[in-house]
């Protein structure tokens, strides 16, 4: 029997109704114009690189973005289709979309009969004037709505997004913006702290918000983890939590070294023993994918030594850790144990048959203990 690897496929679309003040994601806004030749652009792109996934089994596509679901059905079926036609697309491929409440609609049942199976729905908060404060143009009652819409279409398979300590948000706000979220009853939760990019509206402004320090942060992410718990959603990774065995597929791949392929501009991919990225540039890739030639903004051989610190720095954000005697079987280099043990005694991780995970107090500090463990990791 003929044996194949597996691969997960990343479809980026860089459109937006309107800009989030806190967005540095690659994406547009008012270039609706642009969809069509987008879309034949991706399909072209995915029709390209097809060839050199004949070895792999797709068991993971993900469409992004931007706001996917602002393509609408048509376009979306068509790169659904590119995908079935280029690629060896698994009979129990997970296959996601975003979409933003307010742009859900009766056509969801569509992509569901196509076999889209799972839907991620950006809410962010369920407090009208902290959405609009960072310019998202959906209500806390149209996400209500999109859910229903989404289920009445079909799908088992729902997750949404949550932003705490957005600017003006209280400790009380954030907890009713969760509760709210599990009463709509997703399979699925991600609950990211606000992050202040370079280069964003909020960025410019951030003198002038009223943000939670990082005590308040810390409360709430523990907060969260606890409530969470409680309601049945088991947390896999910093900021994800979910019922059991309804992880995120395709964010998995990310954490545990899998490979995936990603198209259009700013898509990343680990494939083959490489690292790349297009240029984050529409117009330059809707020119070249009629020559077929993209433009890298990155490209890189992954070497041994890169692949071990990675194994490392991405397992130790999830719930499952990393292995100890795993890592020296699988890098042929010597771990030096010592270290997370001092965690595991600070409270900071846990050690269970050979395995050590960061606790929710060590996830807190994981960039100053992953940080400090690459250190001591070093030949």
């Amino acid at each position: 029997m003929e044996h194949f690897k597996t691969l997960g496929l990343y479809l980026h679309i860089p459109f937006c109704k309107s800009k989030c003040a806190y967005c540095d994601f690659y994406s547009l806004a008012g270039a609706d114009e642009r969809m069509n030749p987008y879309a034949d652009a991706l399909c072209v792109q995915l029709e390209t690189f097809a060839p050199r996934a004949a070895g792999y089994v797709v068991d993971t596509v993900y469409i992004g973005g931007g706001t996917p679901s602002y393509l609408g059905p048509e376009r979306l079926l068509r790169l659904l289709d590119a995908v079935r036609r280029g690629y060896r697309l698994a009979s129990d491929a997970e296959i996601t979309l975003e979409a933003n409440p307010d742009s859900v609609g009766a056509w969801f049942a569509e992509l569901y009969t196509a076999g889209f199976n799972r839907v991620s729905l950006g809410v962010q908060s369920a407090d009208n004037a902290l959405l609009r404060g960072v310019g998202r143009v959906h209500t806390v009652e149209q996400a209500a709505e999109a859910v229903e819409t989404v289920r009445r279409a079909g799908f088992e398979n729902l997750s949404l997004d949550l932003i705490y300590g957005l600017p003006g948000e209280t400790a009380e706000a954030w907890r009713k913006s969760v509760e709210y979220a599990v009463s709509l009853a997703p399979e699925h939760l991600s609950c990211y702290g606000l992050k202040i990019e370079p280069g964003t509206p909020l960025f410019r402004r951030r003198d002038a918000l009223s943000l939670p320090d990082d005590d308040e942060q810390a409360e709430r992410y523990l907060w969260t983890i606890d409530a969470l718990s409680k309601y049945g959603y088991r947390q896999y990774e910093i900021s994800n939590f979910a019922e059991p065995g309804r992880e995120s597929r395709h964010n998995l791949k990310y954490w545990t070294l899998g490979e995936y392929l990603g198209f259009g501009p700013g898509a990343h991919s680990d494939f083959d023993g490489y690292r790349f990225a297009w240029a984050r540039d529409l117009g330059a890739f809707l020119r070249e994918s009629q020559e077929r030639q993209w433009t890298y903004a990155e490209s890189a051989q992954i070497t041994r030594r890169e692949r071990a610190r990675e194994w490392l720095m991405l397992g130790l954000r999830t719930a499952q850790g990393v292995g100890l005697s795993e890592y020296e079987t699988r890098f042929g280099r010597t771990f030096d144990a010592d270290f997370l043990r001092q965690c595991v005694r600070a409270g900071y991780a846990v050690e269970q048959s050979g395995r050590v995970a960061l606790t929710p107090s060590g996830f807190l500090v994981s960039n100053q203990i992953i940080g400090r463990l690459l250190e001591l990791s070093e030949p």
